[in-house]
């Protein structure tokens, strides 16, 4: 990140403007917890990456500040919703917004808060923000068909590796792309350039849920902030749980079954008996033969934008440095 300071920088001093205006808005119910939200923090890696985009084609980062706050709010928006869906009552350490204040105060200002994301595009000109318009729009309906999938996906007995990296491609990887595409869209790129843009993000999250599955089940670093096999634990349907079971034979599959269906109170049990047979499948190899077969696909993407050489190179040392973690 540190080649991109003065991006990171620019885009806080925006956001901070913006927050300053939400002190005196009314009814303070509705806008308290959005400025609650966006203080907690965060890599702010969406608009980050919006901003990068725009530098690429050597134009003024600061055509896509607008841009870069739409998706910060966008994401933020998510964020409050998901909370309230998954029941979660910690974010970043913090309670969550509708631990700290109630559930209908976090969806009316989870609500505010995606209608302020699309009114602020609203100061581009008609031709951009008619691009802006359609790339946030098509990725906001695919996030929520994501969420409702992982939701889904909770109730499945059986769920496809197909149907898994369509549910982190909605969910977690277009927003990614979506970020990409609004700040070459700021700097005038062409529609060619934009979409391979979009490719590179759209890869690059999957390829980071995928890493973000495996550091779940096998890195012993709490610099992660997860507790370790936490998904086993949960039951969660990660890469690593769908590919086993499409790989196990019967007595496998049994076996698996019998360790997920272990309660909390067998933790220990539940964690070590499903990595034991992950082992037997190779399945930490799989995933990431998998997580390196979007990263390659990513980068080949981004080699295809004409833009500045050197930015480029920058970046795909950003989505090296983002996919290298400890596993």
């Amino acid at each position: 990140m540190k080649n991109y300071e003065a991006l990171l920088n620019l885009f806080s001093e925006h956001l901070e403007k913006y927050r300053s205006q939400l002190s005196a808005k009314q009814p303070k119910e509705l806008y308290e917890p959005e400025n609650y939200i966006l203080s907690l923090g965060g890599k702010r890696l969406r608009p980050l990456l919006c901003l990068i985009a725009c530098d690429l084609f050597d134009k003024d980062p600061k055509r896509a500040l607008d841009s870069a706050l739409s998706v910060e709010l966008f994401h933020n928006f998510t964020l409050i919703h998901d909370d309230i869906l998954d029941n979660a009552p910690m974010r970043r350490n913090q309670p969550t917004v509708h631990t700290k204040w109630n559930i209908n105060i976090g969806i009316l200002s989870g609500d505010v808060m995606m209608a302020k994301a699309y009114d602020i595009l609203n100061r581009y000109n008609a031709t951009q923000l008619k691009s802006l318009l359609n790339i946030m729009l098509a990725t906001s309906i695919e996030v929520c068909e994501g969420q409702q999938m992982d939701m889904n996906f909770e109730k499945s007995k059986s769920v496809t590796v197909s149907e898994y990296k369509q549910m982190i491609t909605f969910k977690t990887a277009v927003l990614l792309g979506c970020s990409l595409k609004m700040g070459a869209i700021n700097a005038d790129a062409s529609e060619e350039d934009a979409e391979h843009l979009f490719e590179f993000g759209k890869h690059l999250g999957i390829a980071f849920q995928l890493n973000d599955d495996m550091l779940d089940a096998y890195s012993a670093n709490e610099k992660f902030g997860k507790q370790v096999g936490g998904d086993i634990l949960a039951n969660k349907k990660t890469f690593l749980i769908v590919k086993a079971f499409e790989l196990a034979n019967a007595s496998q599959k049994q076996k698996l079954e019998s360790y997920l269906n272990l309660t909390s109170m067998k933790g220990l049990e539940k964690i070590s008996g499903t990595l034991e047979l992950f082992k037997e499948l190779n399945i930490k190899t799989l995933a990431q033969n998998e997580a390196d077969s979007h990263t390659k696909e990513a980068i080949s993407h981004l080699k295809l934008v004409n833009a500045n050489h050197h930015k480029i190179k920058q970046l795909e040392e950003l989505a090296t440095t983002l996919l290298t973690r400890d596993i």
